[in-house]
């Protein structure tokens, strides 16, 4: 495990990761440790349109879409 000091950080941002470590009963410490993680962990890319659309707009951010079912396709052109 690497250390990392941070000098001249920013006092509001200082102050809103205290009140956020607060708010989720742990460290400062451990608050920046988990926000630079989320923020730099490797992560899967979504593989097509669909699931960027879900990444950006899905549930998971407050988002929730009712998708019509499915019908039957049209029938395909002749070329005759």
């Amino acid at each position: 495990m690497a250390n990392l000091t941070i000098y001249r950080l920013d006092p509001d941002v200082e102050a809103t990761l205290r009140a956020r470590a607060a708010a989720h009963g742990r460290s400062a410490e451990e608050e920046a440790r988990l926000a630079l993680s989320e923020a730099y962990a490797p992560r899967e890319r979504p593989q097509n349109a669909a699931e960027i659309f879900l990444e950006l707009f899905g549930e998971a951010n407050g988002v929730e879409l009712e998708l019509p079912p499915r019908g039957p396709g049209r029938e395909p052109p002749t070329f005759e």
